[in-house]
């Protein structure tokens, strides 16, 4: 069925253009909302979205940012719909998967957990990705009769955009949505990086226009996959470049990395103390108050109160690593660990600290924060000019062409060293930068030794 027609039976796109029922959401946003649509927004799932934070631990070092998961899905199902309102080809859409588009649009974050991403990067053998639990709770919840009543889709065709499967193939209009959901320049990126510089009080973010980056969005010709035409090229590489600054001056500000290396420690501290898996449908405060249980009287405790309790106690950063450091070698020794082998040589590092300084250094008062296994997101996309020639955004845009072509976690992500806030100065009165290297560098070589 051709597309065009689709968006004039969706009461979704219908609805973009005058509806009768609107939620307002910042910055002065109104989603267009149908009954169909109002009733997953009422269900336990979505309404469990509202007490669960946006950027978990951004809200210690950003006061404003504390957004919820649900405003944000709002934002994202609005540029689901009004990307199918624009799409003027024929043939490749069907029907059922422009609904279940939408539906994976409002509803990618259902499977979300507090503090999900950090605890997602630790990789915990007992714990999967957010997005392989989504089906979970279609089938489960009330979402099930909801998708049954109301929808024309199927839980599983919700699901294969958001995780698609690896043994089956893909229609082409599942091929064209699943890299509207996921990819250089999809809806989800589209809204949290606006909402969450908005929200942050800071500029990074908004910089791009999102519009006319819909606006120019099209179907690559040979993929089939989402591409952009060359009046788009500016505001994608706007978009790309505010990507990047919002990754080094917010998501990855020392401060927000130190808060997240406390929490990430505490949890692989307390993982046999509390059930993880039975805490995975909580809010955010009940969330933490079943760690901050879990903690008492045990080592994590000073870094739980650290970050919930009643004062803000960070640790404190004591050194700092990049890639694009004169020697960039201890970067590239820790970035992508294992996290098991990141606190093993982060415990190592304590010991040889309070051997080198004569300080009492306990295991848990070193910390060490890398880029994680799991790479972000390429963001590079391909531009369809008018003569109809490709090329990627890193070959016509020299502002996109350095963050395009390298890869973009070592860039923005920073290897650091905290330490209990009591122990930096001391350590800098005892340390040198030198000292730093080669007490990490061999701290790296034992326990790689050991693992052999």
């Amino acid at each position: 069925m051709p597309l065009e027609e689709i968006a004039n039976m969706l009461p979704e796109v219908s609805a973009l253009r005058r509806s009768k029922s609107l939620i307002r959401i910042p910055p002065a946003q109104d989603v267009p909302v149908t009954p169909r649509v109002q009733r997953i927004i009422d269900s336990a799932p979505m309404r469990r979205l509202a007490s669960i934070s946006q950027l978990g631990m951004v809200a210690l070092v950003y006061p404003g940012a504390t957004h919820s998961r649900f405003e944000h899905s709002l934002g994202v199902y609005h540029n689901a719909v009004r990307l199918l309102s624009r799409f003027d080809e024929e043939g490749f859409i069907t029907e059922t998967e422009a609904e279940a588009f939408l539906l994976a649009a409002l509803l990618h974050d259902a499977g979300h957990w507090p503090f999900c991403h950090p605890i997602e990067d630790m990789r915990l053998s007992h714990l999967g990705e957010h997005e392989t639990r989504l089906s979970g709770y279609l089938a489960s919840t009330s979402l099930s009769e909801l998708l049954a009543s109301d929808w024309n889709c199927d839980a599983d065709q919700v699901c294969r955009l958001l995780d698609p499967p690896q043994n089956k193939t893909l229609t082409d209009g599942e091929t064209f949505l699943v890299s509207c959901m996921s990819g250089p320049l999809d809806v989800d990126k589209l809204d949290y990086l606006q909402r969450d510089s908005l929200h942050a009080g800071v500029p990074y973010g908004q910089n791009f226009d999102a519009g006319r980056l819909i606006n120019s969005l099209c179907r690559h010709p040979e993929t089939g996959r989402l591409a952009i035409s060359e009046k788009g090229r500016t505001a994608a590489e706007m978009m790309v470049f505010a990507r990047y600054v919002m990754f080094s001056e917010v998501y990855w500000h020392h401060a927000v990395r130190s808060a997240t290396a406390m929490l990430q420690r505490s949890v692989f501290l307390l993982q046999n103390r509390i059930d993880l898996e039975s805490t995975l449908r909580l809010g955010d405060s009940d969330w933490i108050s079943g760690l901050r249980r879990a903690a008492e009287g045990t080592v994590a405790e000073t870094m739980v109160e650290g970050l919930f309790g009643a004062q803000r106690h960070l640790f404190k950063r004591a050194s700092e690593y990049s890639v694009l450091d004169a020697d960039p070698t201890i970067h590239q020794s820790l970035a992508r660990r294992p996290y098991w082998w990141l606190v093993a040589c982060s415990e190592k590092l304590a010991t040889l600290l309070s051997d080198e300084s004569g300080l009492p250094i306990h295991p848990e008062d070193v910390l060490i924060d890398a880029p994680p296994v799991k790479l972000e997101v390429d963001i590079n996309i391909d531009v369809i000019a008018r003569d109809q020639t490709r090329r990627t955004l890193g070959e016509v845009s020299p502002v996109a062409s350095v963050l395009a072509n390298q890869q973009f976690d070592n860039h923005v992500k920073r290897v650091r060293i905290f330490v209990r806030p009591e122990l930096r100065k001391p350590l800098a009165q005892s340390l040198n930068t030198q000292d730093w290297g080669r007490l990490i560098q061999n701290s790296i070589q034992q326990i790689d030794k050991e693992i052999a």
